[in-house]
């Protein structure tokens, strides 16, 4: 049974699933150089990620489009051979709470010549199938509870078991894009004109609130604001409430919100004040998530986040923190990135229930070495070499096999350097075109991960903070965030993957087990697509890719 899950609007995907295993994901910014967050306007990318991998459409049992916008039903326009196509899928949000894993069926999907039918399921379930199915815990048939926090849903705890999913609570009346919203009326990325979905904002924040400090009097006011416009019986706050569905009325009621909030906050540092939200958030989400769980029979301590607030790494490690659970599961693409993966998991869980997914992280679109530009020269280069030119403060974009899945650069397409001096953040900072306060990610071999940070517990995704041990700062400290912390990644000593072997190559020649580590990228684009790409953009001088270094002549 081949199963192609596609996710139609932003952060667009296709990903095939056989027989319970993840063939590919085929996330479209990593493509091409395209933007971040692309989507699929014209359904011959379909056709053409699919012969990419050796299939036709014909090939394909069953084809998934991801639910969206609409509270019945949701609407595509797209196009086929350059005529206007309109699909149909299922809600953003599931109609009935005990049977969300509802199929939405329709027909009319144009791929090669032909035109075929497809299901829907809604977009809020695809999260929740995408985080469970890709857990141990469905490899253990455990239940677990489901966290799904996105743009503009409060957040919703489901309770999902192989047999199926219910809808538990929704765990207070905040939308995920509120912690966006507040960078536009406070700090660096403050906006007179407010308008639309940023989807760049929240990750800066997380970064920029390392500057501030949290102050309990501006959290005393933001929990006045939250139960006056958002909680309370108030008339502001219950016709907040009934504009739940609409996403034009919940924007507008959050930036109501930030604008009271700026008028009470005037004499306050912007640092201190998003610092201080930041922490409102946390608290009311460790606190509505303890009470859901006293009012809920299950006894499960086992729990999966997903949705685009699945990205802040704070709040997975307050949640994990907590003492609520024993294990909490975040993958690699909790954000839309991994919504193509989700359609086709719901699919195959309305046939055999929510069971677990072969998969691997490294499932992306292949790497190839592109032609060599003028002033570049290649030449082979192992591992055991490119240690060495990275022991000398040399910064090296590393690209290997196939793409990681989701936003998140995990050794695959990444700039990798020596962490050891301290210039080194800013310099990757400036190659980057980034803000100052930006972080770089350290990577590092898992068994020597708890000996430099702490809790230093395996991380191989990226989706944690890790706090970095004193005795350590001084010697990696272009790793060390501006708070003390570090989105830490840990890669197994075993592993397969040749990052591995470069860490180890590394821990042998310098004593240290980790390097710096930041995306592949241009500003604003997903993954390089090749290394023609990264030598074209000239702002590292090595490229390493799949054996061969890549060495900018005149750079050196």
């Amino acid at each position: 049974m081949r199963i192609c899950g596609i996710k139609l609007t932003h952060d667009g995907a296709i990903a095939v699933v056989e027989d319970g295993r993840l063939i590919f994901c085929i996330e479209q910014e990593k493509l091409n150089n395209n933007p971040r967050y692309q989507s699929i306007d014209r359904l011959e990318t379909i056709t053409a990620a699919l012969a990419e991998h050796g299939l036709d459409p014909r090939d394909i049992d069953r084809f998934v489009i991801d639910g969206w916008d609409g509270e019945i039903e949701s609407e595509f326009q797209v196009v086929s051979e350059g005529a206007p196509v309109t699909l149909h899928g299922a809600p953003y949000v599931e109609r009935d709470a005990n049977g969300p894993l509802t199929a939405y069926h329709s027909s009319g999907l144009m791929l090669g010549g032909g035109a075929f039918p497809y299901e829907s399921y809604p977009h809020v379930i695809g999260h929740v199938a995408s985080a469970y199915c890709t857990s141990s815990f469905a490899k253990a048939k455990q239940p677990a509870f489901c966290l799904i926090w996105d743009g503009f849903i409060f957040p919703r705890l489901y309770y999902v078991e192989p047999s199926g999913v219910r809808f538990v609570r929704c765990l207070f009346p905040i939308i995920g894009h509120a912690y966006a919203a507040a960078g536009q009326h406070f700090g660096p990325y403050r906006q007179e004109v407010r308008t639309g979905w940023n989807l760049d904002i929240a990750g800066k924040l997380m970064a920029y609130i390392a500057l501030g400090a949290v102050h309990e009097n501006i959290v005393s006011i933001f929990q006045e604001l939250y139960n006056e416009h958002f909680a309370g019986d108030t008339k502001i706050g219950l016709e907040y409430r009934s504009s739940s569905r609409c996403e034009d009325a919940l924007l507008a009621a959050v930036h109501g919100f930030f604008d009271v909030s700026a008028s009470r906050l005037v004499a306050e540092r912007p640092e201190d004040i998003l610092a201080s939200f930041h922490a409102f958030l946390e608290r009311l989400l460790v606190r509505e998530m303890t009470i859901a769980l006293r009012q809920s029979v299950p006894g499960t301590r086992n729990l999966c986040i997903a949705g685009g607030c699945g990205l802040n790494i704070k709040w997975n490690s307050a949640l994990r923190a907590s003492g609520l659970f024993d294990t909490v599961w975040v993958p690699p693409f909790p954000n839309d990135s991994g919504s193509a993966i989700g359609a086709a998991c719901c699919a195959l869980a309305a046939d055999k229930g929510f069971v677990h997914l072969d998969w691997s992280v490294y499932s992306g679109p292949n790497m190839n070495h592109g032609s060599v530009p003028p002033g570049w020269h290649a030449a082979p280069c192992s591992l055991k070499e490119l240690a060495n030119v990275l022991a000398d403060d040399k910064p090296v974009v590393f690209l290997s096999g196939r793409a990681e899945l989701g936003p998140r650069a995990l050794g695959g397409r990444s700039i990798l350097a020596a962490a050891t001096s301290p210039q080194m953040k800013n310099h990757l900072n400036n190659v980057k075109g980034r803000e100052h306060f930006r972080p770089v990610a350290p990577i590092c071999l898992e068994d020597r991960a708890h000996e430099i940070f702490e809790p230093g517990t395996p991380d191989p995704y990226m989706l944690f903070d890790h706090r970095t041990r004193l005795e350590w700062k001084e010697k990696i400290p272009a790793i060390v965030h501006l708070d003390g912390t570090a989105r830490l990644q840990t890669v197994s000593r075993k592993s397969d993957h040749p990052i591995a072997e470069l860490l180890v190559e590394y821990e042998q020649l310098t004593g240290i087990p980790l390097l710096c580590n930041t995306s592949a990228n241009l500003n604003g684009r997903g993954f390089f697509p090749d290394a023609a790409a990264a030598c074209e953009w000239g702002r590292v001088d090595h490229v390493w890719c799949n054996g061969l270094l890549l060495t900018n002549v005149k750079g050196t």
